[in-house]
């Protein structure tokens, strides 16, 4: 494969994981690593690859949340500060530590929160306005999973928000943005660790990424919650059955 078109494929891997992720709130590490190791590229290099690319493309996720009126700024502080601290935490550990256990932990809850999700499609669409008080807490787990198993953050923090019944578009605002903070945090101690990835790989899935971004933002904005909600749902418990597949081989 030339340069060219190798550059172009790791566009539109970007281009699909942010749109998925923007709108949904979730799956972009998931949705980008699994398409480069499809494409043959090795765990390691295909999970730094990620999470420095996460850094933009949540950024300008992120900002375009922002404009689009999504964040609540006391839901962002309560998860980006726990979740930097976990993030740090998660990336110093994650040359000692096997993440094998990380898929076995995740499956059985991803499982059940899609289920949760999907019940919920049926009720009204009342949602509360405080924000829970171990917010902080879910974002410490879920920066240092993120950072241990390449993926999670968007999956733990928007899924167990939504299931306590704040409104989607603005977990999912606030989440995103908060996320380009932990996956600064992340990236960084993963640059003093393991070194940079491949150029051209981290260059293609920002592009992609930061021109998905505003599309991602709007959907949520435009889509209704219960839409949002099923979803949601629908993606968590795939990627439950999806780590129960990779279990089992």
């Amino acid at each position: 494969m030339s340069p060219v078109a190798e550059f172009f494929t790791y566009v539109a891997v970007g281009a699909a994981a942010q749109l998925i992720d923007g709108s949904l709130g979730m799956a972009y590490g998931v949705t980008s690593a699994g398409m480069l190791l499809s494409l043959g590229m090795p765990p390691a290099m295909a999970s730094a690859s990620v999470h420095y690319a996460e850094t933009f493309t949540s950024g300008a996720s992120g900002i375009s949340h922002l404009i689009a009126g999504n964040v609540r700024w006391k839901l962002f502080f309560m998860l980006v500060i726990p979740g930097v601290i976990g993030a740090v935490i998660g990336a110093r550990l994650l040359t000692h530590l096997p993440v094998h256990w990380v898929r076995v932990l995740l499956t059985p809850y991803l499982l059940l929160i899609g289920l949760f999700l999907l019940l919920r499609t049926s009720r009204a669409d009342e949602f509360q306005t405080n924000v829970p008080r171990d917010t902080a807490p879910l974002g410490l787990v879920a920066g240092f999973l993120d950072a241990v198993g390449g993926g999670g953050w968007s999956a733990l923090t928007v899924t167990t928000l939504v299931a306590r019944k704040m409104e989607p578009r603005r977990v999912i605002g606030s989440v995103h943005l908060a996320k380009c903070v932990v996956s600064a945090a992340a990236s960084a101690t993963f640059l003093l660790s393991i070194g940079a990835g491949k150029p051209i790989v981290m260059l293609g899935l920002i592009v992609g990424g930061v021109v998905a971004a505003p599309f991602g933002a709007l959907l949520a904005r435009r889509m209704p919650p219960r839409i949002a909600t099923l979803l949601a749902g629908l993606t968590v418990l795939a990627l439950g059955i999806n780590n129960a597949i990779s279990l089992m081989r």
